[in-house]
């Protein structure tokens, strides 16, 4: 079955308490936030809100840099959004990558070395602190589910043997403007993601969800991919095959969505507020 979660940011109260309405309504299976200290809303009081008009949908961070985030704070907030939502939760980790979110803490942003061992260090500290750690508040959830988010080999290997959900970003390396990342979703590419996945799993079979970055439901595929493409430097058949962009007539990406599980066992999506119309019938199918 294909999961689809929805990664949105509130404006103001009234749209986003109707979005998370929404959302519920339309069968999306989380409400996610981003997380970028100073450039975003904090996720965890933002899904608080969402989690008073809502009963179904799970809520959570999609995802909170590890290297600038407490171990502490982090499973506090998560256990407490756990308590307000009846269970609902999902503590999400990334090793981060913006070099501004560092220096709003006061640190010097590691090499990547650094950011994969920070984020594993802080991630099994979390998952401790949720599974008995904290004197308080304790979470509903026997488990609360950790997705790590990543396309680092390293950090692959270890969600896929330690995470609930390995979230393949498809993202390389940081581009010089300190937010954006080169892209990798070439056929090589991502095939390389999901040996590491599979590599690290060993027995277990990890949850695969995919950060969908474009969605256009065309007549004309290849088109709408060209310009991608050539951004990424990619043929366009392999954009229209990557995971992180679904383009096409519902019939295509579906047929893509099907390709995704059966050649990597992706199973689940996560897609950006923008999209959110343009997925509908994918969920409702």
């Amino acid at each position: 079955m294909t999961v689809f979660s929805l990664q949105a940011q509130p404006t103001d109260a009234g749209s986003w308490l109707k979005l998370a309405i929404r959302a519920e309504e339309l069968g999306f299976d989380a409400l996610l936030a981003a997380d970028h200290p100073g450039t975003s809303a904090s996720p965890f009081v933002a899904l608080a809100a969402a989690a008073a008009v809502t009963s179904r949908i799970r809520l959570g961070s999609n995802v909170s840099n590890a290297g600038v985030r407490e171990a502490v704070h982090l499973a506090a907030d998560v256990a407490t959004l756990d308590v307000v939502s009846g269970g609902r939760a999902i503590v999400g980790l990334g090793a981060g990558h913006t070099p501004a979110e560092w220096e709003a803490v006061g640190r010097v942003r590691p090499g990547v070395h650094g950011r994969v061992e920070r984020c594993v260090a802080v991630a099994l500290a979390v998952r401790e602190l949720l599974d008995g750690g904290l004197e308080g508040p304790r979470p509903v959830q026997d488990r609360v589910p950790m997705t790590i988010g990543t396309a680092n080999s390293r950090l692959l290997r270890w969600a896929a043997e330690h995470a609930d959900i390995v979230g393949l970003s498809g993202l390389g390396r940081t581009l010089p403007d300190g937010h954006r990342h080169e892209a990798r979703w070439g056929r090589a590419q991502i095939e390389h993601q999901i040996a590491q996945v599979r590599l690290g799993a060993a027995e277990r079979k990890p949850v695969l969800e995919a950060l969908v970055q474009i969605v256009e439901v065309t007549d004309d595929a290849s088109a709408a991919a060209k310009p991608h493409a050539d951004r990424i430097g990619i043929p366009v058949e392999e954009l229209l095959d990557a995971p992180f962009a679904l383009i096409g007539t519902l019939d295509e990406i579906r047929a893509a969505i099907r390709r995704h599980e059966q050649q990597w066992g992706i199973t689940r999506y996560v897609v950006r507020e923008p999209y959110l119309e343009a997925v509908v019938p994918l969920i409702r199918q």
